[in-house]
């Protein structure tokens, strides 16, 4: 499988069901629109739809469903901004609670949008740390 040689490193600290999850969204996309960046975009939103990513790895949903706007709308949609595997459109309260969990401080005062761009660079600093 060439979706399991290609799996991105977040995913490999991911649970086997997530892993499992991309590479056949990311094989089936091969087989569909051949390599490149389109294939891998697709098995990411396939993941982000039943996963979240947290820090440098990713967990599990509590409800399945798009992310944000972008995963939602569908391929004919135009683009717009994806919020690296944050799961955007869950609750305030969710999103305080990964905040708390990634230790982001003054969480207590932000809003929504605000964790979202927190948990968002939260998580872009644990997966370069987990790189290094």
């Amino acid at each position: 499988m060439p979706g399991r040689e290609d799996l991105p490193a977040t995913l490999l600290r991911s649970p086997r069901k997530a892993q499992d999850t991309w590479v056949a969204a990311h094989d089936s996309a091969l087989d569909t629109y051949g390599p490149g960046r389109r294939a891998q975009q697709t098995a990411f939103a396939a993941v982000k739809h039943s996963f979240e990513k947290v820090g440098d790895h990713w967990e599990p949903k509590q409800q399945r469903g798009p992310s944000d706007d972008q995963a939602a709308g569908g391929a004919r949609q135009r683009e717009r901004p994806t919020h690296g595997g944050v799961d955007a459109r869950a609750s305030r309260a969710h999103l305080y609670e990964r905040a708390q969990q990634l230790g982001i401080h003054g969480r207590s005062r932000m809003s929504k949008a605000e964790l979202v761009d927190a948990l968002e660079k939260a998580s872009h600093r644990e997966t370069a740390r987990a790189r290094a």
